[in-house]
């Protein structure tokens, strides 16, 4: 078959699955939360008995990372975020004051466009469904070339288990003729309602052109900043737990660390009895060379790589318990492949004077990439921690954890999320940890409580004031201030009778 001919099959394939979700979810708009609910922990429950065989599956299909931290995140997204969202109220009647006589709606925006990245498949996908149907949505995948297989097999448990319990059929649906042509027809298709995309950067462009509105978790250049008043040795071992889970592969985690000079050689010495090795100043040069390609994306061949495989692309012989290479820096540009993310664990290395120079240092980094993102502080100081919150372009900030889970809300009371809004400033519409809440338009109901005469009293009240004001004002400038409101109180209540 040709590629004209896989282009064709694509698009045609992706009408008819827009068009069947479309009649789908009218069906699925009509249950009550209650039945929604049953059918979302059918699904959980049969993603998380196979959660271990996708994670290997994944791995093996991929190369990226390492199996056994991908299943702790398919356990994440099937039972932590299952038991998270169990109990949320997202359609009918969500919130109530019977005080002020309002009400609150949610209502599913329809038929969602879902594109989950190779890095992280299984557990974006399972997180995706189930947000997505918890909110009463019909959702449409198109799952990476890369990961295709995988994202097949888990969609299809997804399907099964979901349709066993009452899910319409075409509710969930997956391209299976993958090429970019199929793909914008789902995004550009007339019923698609909303477009998520995580880690797809090549495809926001697309999903921009379509004019629909779009939920990308944007690209993560998260620094960590160390401050003097830190549990230097906490700090340090949850960046190096957080950079090396599943490889670096995960948005959130730390892509630098930026310390105070006063605790700068402490810090590094912690690191090297943690596993980091620093690279000298050409291995830096020859490592930086091999991230990215000529035409500006991220090298493949480090993705999900560890330390140890890292470094043996470029002819370098670290020892084996090696866990992070870190490179140390003075400069950030657009240029330097060190100021940017890298998929895999090395981490950047940058020293300022004190906290105000980190913050602008950080700054920087976020502003260079990562602008809407995450950023770390380690730092038992109240007000240095508030001044980074107060300041940073980021959508997270997070304090004294591992950047990895905390930002996915595994070792914060953060919503569980594998879509991280990065925001106006990251070029999306929400901030959040994308929840069941960001799928769903809330439709507002107030109950009449005044009377167009209620408005109106008062409008003649305050015209009676001003006219009677500038009548008393203008004849009687002479007269003293307590006659004059005297006499300007009687003509205002004469004229009110």
């Amino acid at each position: 078959m040709n590629r004209i001919d896989n282009d064709l099959l694509s698009v045609q394939e992706a009408r008819i699955l827009v068009e069947n979700a479309r009649e789908a979810q009218k069906i699925l708009a009509t249950y009550p939360q209650e039945k929604l609910d049953k059918i979302v922990g059918r699904m959980a429950e049969a993603t998380y008995k196979c959660a271990k065989e996708l994670a290997i599956m994944s791995h093996e299909e991929t190369g990226f990372g390492k199996w056994q931290d991908k299943f702790i995140k398919n356990i994440f997204a099937s039972d932590f975020l299952y038991k998270k969202i169990k109990d949320m109220k997202v359609v009918g009647i969500i919130s109530e004051d019977k005080e002020n006589r309002t009400m609150d709606i949610g209502v599913p925006v329809g038929v969602i466009v879902a594109l989950p990245p190779s890095t992280n498949p299984v557990s974006t996908t399972i997180y995706k469904a189930l947000i997505a149907i918890k909110s009463g949505n019909a959702i449409i995948f198109s799952p990476h070339p890369k990961a295709k297989k995988t994202i097949g097999k888990v969609l299809d448990i997804l399907i099964q288990a979901a349709e066993e319990s009452g899910l319409p059929s075409g509710a969930i649906g997956y391209l299976r003729t993958l090429a970019v042509d199929g793909t914008a027809a789902l995004m550009n298709h007339q019923d698609t309602s909303l477009i998520m995309i995580t880690g797809v950067p090549q495809m926001v462009k697309v999903a921009n052109i379509s004019g629909k509105p779009t939920i990308n978790g944007g690209p993560g250049n998260g620094p960590a900043f160390i401050e003097r008043s830190a549990d230097i040795k906490k700090a340090v071992a949850d960046i190096i737990a957080s950079r090396t889970f599943d490889n670096g592969v995960v948005s959130a985690s730390e892509q630098s660390i930026v310390a105070e000079d006063c605790i700068a050689d402490e810090v590094k010495d912690e690191l090297r009895r943690n596993g980091a090795y620093f690279l000298t100043v050409l291995e830096s040069e020859r490592l930086g060379k091999f991230f990215y390609r000529h035409d500006g994306s991220m090298n493949p061949e480090i993705v999900g790589k560890s330390a140890v495989e890292v470094a043996r692309r470029i002819g370098l012989s670290v020892s084996e318990d090696t866990k992070v290479l870190i490179s140390e820096q003075k400069y950030v540009s657009p240029t330097n492949p060190y100021s940017r993310e890298k998929l895999c664990p090395v981490l950047a290395f940058y020293v300022e004077k004190d906290w105000m120079n980190a913050c602008e240092k950080c700054i920087e980094l976020l502003i260079n990439e990562g602008r809407g993102h995450t950023l770390v502080i380690h730092s038992n100081n109240e007000h240095v921690i508030r001044e980074f919150a107060l300041k940073k372009p980021v959508s997270r900030v997070l304090v004294n954890t591992p950047a990895t889970l905390g930002g996915i809300g595994a070792t914060t009371n953060l919503f569980p999320a594998l879509t991280l809004g990065c925001g106006a400033s990251g070029g999306g519409f929400t901030s959040d940890n994308v929840s069941p809440m960001n799928l769903i338009n809330i439709r507002k109901v107030g109950y009449g409580v005044r009377q167009l005469e209620d408005l109106t009293t008062g409008v003649q009240v305050v015209e009676a004031a001003e006219s009677v004001g500038n009548s008393c004002f203008a004849s009687q400038r002479s007269i003293d201030s307590t006659h004059d409101l005297k006499e300007l109180l009687e003509k205002l209540l004469e004229q009110l009778r």
